[in-house]
């Protein structure tokens, strides 16, 4: 099938267009500067085009000739970010249209049961972009996922910065919420299964099957970390301050870490499963929380290059202020074709 991949130099982006390849799809990805392309192993093997997400224009022509179009573009830097995504959002389902493609994929967050109006910024503006794209009337697959657990993955890098550069954490007796993490190996097999799944257009929520609360999954990582952290709870504390503290403790990103913060105040649970048998392929075997945590802590040598590592660990790829003090040597092994990636569609094998 003939697909477009736009933010294909993010973290998903990135991941989920080998994975691709390795499905025997036909790949454009699309850079805001083509050039920047050239730092992905597998830039060779993809039409890489320019696309500016608010230039009407150039989204039409990147879609020109495509079956399906994988929208993975989120801006959450700025005051009016939601302005950004809303009209992002319209320009792809106008092209989408306009060129007859027939599929849309959406990555956006889980939604908690609430009115809009509740909603975090962060989430109301994920909310739209899904219902824009909907309302095209191509069908649409939306995923909604909270954490995403891989090394560079910014949801994991806050978490594992701030594991890090504090041994007692405070936390707000509203991080009591439940998350539900999902390993970016998982997300990404969904992703391509939205290629072959039933025609109906819908959200599907996406998990590890492991929800726990936000503190426990603190406390998870900094064991398998090695680190030794106490936790304190503290009532009271508005929202908005976390969020105005939390960049001065990660690396992140300050305007992201402080719209994703916001985001930790309700359960961030999936509510249904249908993506194990609508997305995944027969057999796939789900990442735990654990395993996953494990993994993106997993730095391989530095000579091993990106198409022979673990997705979930780090790539050379990666954003510069992705990474961590804490990690360990070494790295599972991947199964590989081209370029490999052939456990993210099947999920790794089991331990002999």
């Amino acid at each position: 099938m003939r697909v477009v991949v736009t933010g294909a130099g993010g973290y998903v982006g990135s991941r989920l267009v080998p994975a691709l390849l390795e499905a025997g799809h036909d790949v454009t990805a699309t850079f805001t500067d083509p050039a920047s392309a050239a730092r992905f192993w597998w830039a060779d093997r993809v039409r890489v085009v320019g696309m500016d997400v608010l230039d009407r224009v150039s989204v039409r022509a990147a879609c020109r000739g495509a079956e399906a179009l994988y929208y993975l573009i989120h801006g959450l830097g700025g005051d009016d970010f939601a302005t950004t995504d809303r009209e992002g959002a319209y320009n792809a389902a106008h092209a989408a249209v306009r060129e007859g493609v027939g599929r849309i994929a959406y990555l956006g967050g889980l939604v908690p049961d609430l009115d809009d109006s509740d909603l975090s910024p962060h989430l109301r503006s994920r909310l739209e972009v899904e219902q824009v794209l909907t309302d095209s009337g191509v069908t649409t697959h939306a995923l909604r996922a909270a954490m995403v657990v891989g090394s560079g993955s910014t949801s994991f890098e806050i978490m594992r910065q701030i594991s890090e550069r504090l041994p007692v954490q405070t936390l707000p007796t509203w991080m009591r919420s439940r998350v539900e993490p999902v390993a970016v190996t998982d997300v990404v097999a969904a992703l391509v299964g939205t290629l072959t799944a039933p025609a109906v257009s819908r959200p599907y929520d996406v998990g590890s099957g492991e929800p726990l609360a936000y503190s426990a999954l603190l406390r998870r990582y900094a064991r398998l970390a090695g680190l030794t952290r106490v936790q304190v709870s503290v009532p009271f504390v508005p929202t908005a301050l976390v969020a105005r503290l939390a960049p001065v403790l990660t690396a992140a990103p300050a305007s992201t870490v402080q719209t994703l913060v916001e985001s930790l105040h309700h359960d961030m649970v999936c509510r249904e499963e249908d993506f194990r048998t609508d997305l995944l392929p027969q057999g796939h075997r789900l990442v735990g929380v654990g395993d996953a945590l494990d993994r993106a802590l997993a730095v391989p040598a530095d000579s091993v290059p990106d198409r022979d590592r673990d997705i979930v660990g780090p790539l050379h790829s990666d954003a510069p202020w992705a990474g961590g003090q804490v990690s360990r040597a070494g790295g599972r092994p991947v199964h590989h074709r081209l370029g490999g990636w052939r456990d993210v569609l099947l999920g790794p094998p089991p331990p002999a």
